[in-house]
């Protein structure tokens, strides 16, 4: 499935104070401001009224719910499920409530629910997109449905009674064989008949902003047993719900939700999905399919991005990737050939020794596909095109190395700058000029143009119109914020590279004479 890139970064949300009215007249920005002033002055207004009262009335139900919780949560096994006695079931429908009147009290106050949720012998596992923000749980307390989570949120007080209650299956992240016993747990309740509660899981694996659904996660799909597909919206004017790891932070959603007066919740239970035999053993497809049938009814479209490619784009480094760098779209095809090594730093290495010692001969498709010990096909041909700046059919492997060291390390700036500098650096001085700076940077943040003249005359104190890798380094530890100081500032429009466009494959290739890494746009 070779899914074009979403139109919006699925992992930014900019939240827009949009007008309360639409000037319709003459005067457009008279209104605007006045309109501005009126959405504004009213979050201001709510701030000290009803956000405090609704903020307190939320903390009272959890607390009301904590003994209802509690008492039924005693004495249970984490191996076996027990029969839903008279009791059980009263508390399971007080703890409904409670739940319900505390997202009542958030602005829900009435919750769309369309088409009928399967039982839990039909349908063992709900599968729920797009995750966009904490307010996700709100369909848990609606079905007291089971979900994946990490162990550590059991010891928290009263939130984790809480979460015991709907027996989660935990993961523990000090534990190595988590990830294993997590699919055997899943698989354990799923085959049970319907004895366990259904479990409720969001294959996408992280947050977005609901433009597209990114790549689903197989855990739901292992188990291959019949699932139902439940798709999440939030139609509301405001977009204050949306928490991605680029965008406002938790406190800020939560004041703006409850800030709002009414808050929109629109849940879709879709008929339930049942894995055909060619499914049932591979999880990837049914996992693939299943999104797809989810896309069609949210109406959007689907990307292969995942939660790798949110990590590397949120990654900690000196140089923060672009909102829109092609490399995302580079680390989808590296995952998609298995070209992401085990042993990183042992293969990158390799990589580095061999390409320094083509000294810049260019390949072509035949001789990448050697040099990567991989049989030549069209998603090779996919990633030989991000290279092939001229369309000339030729690359330098120089800077596939340059990007498969971003991909696979990408808060390691130094590292990846010491393997560039090695295979750029000529052999009588160890040096680099600055037009193979800009190759290098250019490729390291994946975007089409590139400007380094003032971080290169910065850095050439001297003025021998050639750096080192010692002095590069040294100038980063004088200035960790280079990147910002001296690549931003010179590039405009640098953070909204149009690399990710549907009618245009970028390149990541080739410097001109000026220090300047440009690109052409290929077909």
């Amino acid at each position: 499935m070779d899914q074009a890139p979403p139109i919006r970064n699925p992992f930014v949300h900019v939240l827009k104070f949009t007008p309360l009215e639409k000037a319709k007249i003459c005067s457009f920005f008279n209104l605007l401001l006045f309109s501005l002033l009126r959405n504004l002055s009213q979050i201001a207004l709510m701030t000290v009224t009803l956000f405090p009262i609704r903020l307190l009335i939320a903390a009272f139900m959890m607390l009301l719910a904590w003994p209802f919780a509690f008492l039924a949560s005693v004495g249970r096994s984490e191996t076996t499920v027990e029969p839903q006695c008279l009791w059980r079931r009263l508390v399971d429908i007080i703890l409904k409530i409670i739940m319900r009147v505390m997202w009542f009290a958030g602005g829900f106050h009435w919750m769309t629910v369309k088409g009928q949720r399967a039982l839990p012998a039909e349908a063992p596992i709900l599968t729920l997109a797009p995750h966009s923000s904490y307010f996700d749980a709100i369909p848990v307390t609606m079905t007291m449905a089971s979900i994946v989570m990490k162990a550590e949120s059991k010891d928290i007080p009263l939130w984790g009674t809480l979460i015991k209650y709907i027996r989660p299956v935990f993961v523990s992240r000090s534990d190595q064989d988590s990830r294993k016993k997590t699919v055997e747990e899943i698989k354990r309740r799923a085959h049970s008949g319907g004895e366990w509660p259904q479990i409720m899981i969001f294959p996408e694996g992280t947050c977005t902003n609901r433009s597209c659904l990114i790549t689903f996660k197989p855990g739901a799909f292992i188990p291959a047993v019949p699932v139902q597909p439940v798709v999440i919206r939030y139609p509301n004017k405001l977009d204050s719900i949306t928490w991605t790891w680029q965008g406002p932070g938790a406190f800020e959603i939560l004041w703006l939700t409850l800030c709002q007066l009414h808050n929109e919740f629109v849940i879709e239970f879709l008929p339930i999905y049942t894995p055909t035999e060619e499914e049932k053993k591979n999880p990837a497809l049914f996992a693939i399919n299943v999104r797809r049938v989810m896309a069609q009814a949210l109406g959007v479209p689907i990307t292969d991005y995942s939660f790798e490619d949110c990590q590397l784009a949120m990654a900690e480094g000196q140089l923060r990737l672009p909102v829109d760098t092609c490399l995302l779209e580079y680390a989808k095809l590296v995952r998609r050939l298995g070209l992401k090594p085990r042993n990183t730093e042992k293969l990158l290495q390799e990589y580095g020794n061999r390409a320094r010692k083509l000294e810049g001969q260019k390949l072509d498709l035949d001789d990448f596909a050697q040099f990567l010990d991989v049989p030549v096909s069209d998603m090779l041909r996919d990633m030989f095109a991000l290279f092939d700046e001229h369309e000339d059919n030729c690359i330098d492997i120089r800077e596939y190395v340059i990007a498969l060291s971003v991909v696979c390390r990408p808060a390691k700036t130094l590292e990846t700058m010491k393997l560039a500098f090695k295979m750029f650096e000529a052999e009588e001085d160890g040096a680099i000029t600055e037009m193979e700076l800009a190759v290098i940077l250019k490729t390291a943040l994946g975007v089409t143009h590139l400007s380094v003249s003032r971080l290169f005359t910065a850095i050439d104190a001297e003025d021998t119109e050639k750096i080192t890798f010692d002095k590069f380094r040294s100038f980063v530890e004088q200035h960790p914020d280079f990147a910002e100081e001296y690549l931003y500032t010179e590039n405009e429009g640098l953070h909204s590279s149009p690399c990710h466009g549907h009618q245009t494959k970028p390149s990541l290739s080739s410097p001109n004479p000026q220090g300047t890494a440009t690109t052409k746009t290929a077909n």
